[in-house]
């Protein structure tokens, strides 16, 4: 007998110019385990494809017109919430990233990431894994610090055990789960059994929000 395939994870692509768009669909496209579904150009347009196609995942642009991406991310996290949302950003961060987090945004790609990065990235979103690259999580603690707040430093709440302390950090330094149970030897079902619980204890919201307060940028229990 055949075993069936895998169900693919199902992308919608959502950005304002068309190249962007070609470039995600062609490396995504090319994959054996990822399907772009449709694509939009701006946040209006992404909310019915979300409504009639049903994505996994949505790679959401943040400056468009009419409904820009943190409008949308916040709608779709508030009426589609198993949708996985992958916010598009330069490398010039700015006050949209933390606006994005609020919106519920499962972490941030790099619209010049290389084509494994992009293919990564939608995976640990699909499968909830999502974190912050450390690049990104580097920019962010810089526009911190240049809008005059004390810099921020890790941290490790008392209540986690010293192993969840290891694993929180590895988050912090954008790690999956798999790359977390090879650092540390420990297997992937227990890495995952670690988050749970380091979530449950902070409480953080989701992955993202303890990336962030593993880097100092937010606060066991508030919100980002």
């Amino acid at each position: 007998m055949t075993a069936e395939p895998l169900p693919r994870i199902r992308v919608i692509i959502v950005d304002d110019q068309t190249l962007i768009r070609l470039g995600f669909r062609m490396v995504l496209d090319a994959t054996d385990d990822i399907e772009v579904v449709g694509e939009a150009a701006d946040g209006a347009a992404a909310l019915d494809a979300v409504r009639s196609l049903e994505p996994d995942v949505v790679l959401m642009d943040v400056r468009m017109p009419g409904v820009d991406g943190l409008e949308a991310t916040a709608r779709i996290r508030r009426d589609h919430p198993a949708v996985a949302v992958l916010v598009l950003t330069t490398f010039d961060l700015d006050e949209y990233a933390f606006g994005a987090l609020r919106a519920g945004a499962g972490g941030f790609l790099l619209k010049d990431a290389r084509g494994d990065e992009l293919v990564a990235a939608v995976r640990a979103v699909a499968a909830g894994e999502a974190t912050l690259s450390p690049r990104i999580t580097r920019r962010m603690i810089e526009l911190v610090t240049a809008s005059g707040l004390p810099e921020p430093h890790p941290v490790t709440p008392t209540t986690l055990t010293a192993r969840e302390a290891e694993v929180l950090q590895a988050m912090g330094r954008g790690l999956t789960n798999a790359e977390i149970a090879g650092e540390l030897f420990l297997s992937e079902s227990t890495v995952k059994t670690h988050v749970g619980r380091i979530l449950t204890k902070l409480p953080a919201r989701d992955r993202v929000h303890a990336v962030l307060i593993a880097h100092g940028l937010a606060q066991p229990g508030l919100d980002v």
